[in-house]
């Protein structure tokens, strides 16, 4: 009986999780797997890099993702002149209780779009550090909880633009994911220009979720079985990473973990309670590229589709899949 019970526990969450899918998709078509890893990053309690060329739906994504998850939303739109105040927020002296009073900042949100977040400076980009590694913030020596769920979702446009940084190592390592949009083919993109004619497609989507149902569903996403075999499967691609002339700096072991969360909530999705190798595989680009350095690459910035994804698509060719 409690088997049957967990069972249709399981088809009822992928039910929901596939609506929230089809719901994003009716706004970004074409781009179903984008979407698919957005939304296992949520799950996985994860954050998202969304970088492409300007104009190809990196903030469309966002705030549809942000629409139908339900929850509070901000968004930051970070420009050369922001300040570390500006996303983590201010005390503000009250007269009348002659006592300073903390003005939250739109960090404080349960999904935050950082739009565009390599065009601050460093400085500010820092600010997000701490928030997405443990939840909270330190403002005036004061440790602050986030609120819960909470998701960072970022967009970033090619270094080679004007007016960019590049984000240092550290803040790369705290996305769980790097996706890249691209294109979408032409019959997509006539029904994208179609959409548009009234008004915002984001506007018509309705909250699919709420923050009790994705805690629920991250809690799921953590009971998900991953065998023996395959987590020797992830750590033997790990280890070519930190063992290759090619790689200056391996993936780390924060790099590993989300690796192994995101795989997790990728076999969720596909309406199962344990891994299977595609689960890595599918992901293990889009986790684990952007977390390596390549000994001969450019330290100038980043590019769209880079070595360093083609480097771990390499070697996932050289080990062989568990049966």
């Amino acid at each position: 009986m409690a088997l049957a019970s967990q069972q249709q526990e399981l088809l009822d969450d992928h039910a929901l999780l596939e609506d929230v899918q089809k719901s994003v998709s009716t706004v970004i078509r074409g781009k179903e797997s984008s979407v698919k890893i957005c939304l296992a990053a949520l799950l996985a309690r994860g954050h998202i890099l969304i970088e492409d060329i300007p104009g190809v739906g990196k903030t469309t994504l966002a705030r549809s993702l942000a629409k139908v998850v339900g929850g509070s939303f901000n968004r930051i739109q970070f420009t050369s002149d922001l300040l570390p105040s500006d996303i983590l927020g201010i005390s503000v002296f009250k007269k009348e209780s002659e006592t300073f009073e903390f003005q939250p900042g739109p960090l404080f949100a349960n999904v935050v779009l950082a739009d565009e977040i390599n065009r601050t400076t460093p400085r500010s980009q820092s600010a997000l550090l701490e928030a997405m590694s443990e939840n909270t913030v330190n403002v005036d020596d004061k440790r602050m909880t986030l609120p819960d769920p909470f998701m960072v979702i970022a967009t970033q446009n090619p270094t080679e633009n004007i007016g960019t940084y590049p984000l240092p190592e550290s803040q790369m390592d705290r996305f769980i994911a790097r996706i890249h949009l691209g294109y979408p083919d032409r019959d997509n993109e006539i029904q994208v220009l179609k959409n548009r004619r009234k008004q915002d497609p984001v506007q018509r989507l309705a909250p699919l979720l709420t923050s009790e149902n994705v805690r629920r569903l991250q809690d799921k996403t953590e009971t998900i079985k991953v065998s023996d075999g395959l987590v020797d499967y992830a750590m033997t691609i790990v280890d070519k990473t930190r063992n290759n002339k090619r790689i200056d700096v391996g993936v780390s072991t924060r790099g590993s973990l989300a690796w192994y969360r995101l795989a997790q909530a990728m076999a969720l999705l596909g309406n199962r309670d344990f891994c299977i190798p595609d689960d890595f595989k599918t992901s293990a680009v889009m986790a684990l590229g952007h977390r390596i350095k390549l000994s001969s690459a450019s330290t100038h910035g980043v590019s769209i589709k880079s070595d360093t994804e083609e480097a771990i698509s390499q070697i996932l060719n050289e080990v062989d899949v568990p049966l």
